[in-house]
């Protein structure tokens, strides 16, 4: 599913840009027995009801005339949120020295979910301080998200 990923952020993501939004990212998930492409925008004034409308009337045509999904599928174009999920190295790079969640297929050290500032990042590692400094293994990183302190 990320090369689909792939092809349609590349596809969208100047029109994004060239109506004054930044593409955060571009997820294409089966859950249950329906499939669901999520577009994430941002913008430095935030996201409302109104951009989310405006890109999604936009780049609804222009995915059904390339038509890279042969699946019916749902569109949800919305803000990645406050917490936000961290899926590619801009993300990673972008929170460096900010306070993270990371949730583990496996524990590691008997538990499956670490919070941290996270100090380092490569294609094995990541690196983050809580106390002390933990070497968590990508592999067994199901997900890292930012963290919002209310």
């Amino acid at each position: 599913m990320a090369n689909i990923e792939e092809k349609i952020e590349k596809l969208i993501s100047k029109i994004v840009n060239n109506l004054g939004y930044d593409l955060y990212d571009v997820e294409y998930v089966k859950e249950g027995k329906d499939y669901f492409l999520r577009i994430y925008i941002d913008s430095e004034k935030g996201i409302d009801l109104n951009d989310c409308e405006k890109v999604s009337n936009i780049i609804t045509e222009l995915l059904d005339k390339e038509d890279y999904i042969k699946e019916k599928y749902f569109l949800e174009v919305s803000s990645p949120g406050v917490e936000r999920v961290l899926r590619k190295e801009k993300h990673l790079k972008d929170n460096i020295d900010n306070e993270i969640q990371i949730k583990l297929f496996k524990a590691m050290d008997g538990k499956k979910q670490y919070k941290g500032i996270l100090k380092d990042f490569n294609n094995d590692y990541i690196i983050i301080l809580n106390n002390q400094e933990i070497k968590i293994d990508r592999k067994n990183i199901s997900q890292i998200k930012t963290v919002y302190n209310w």
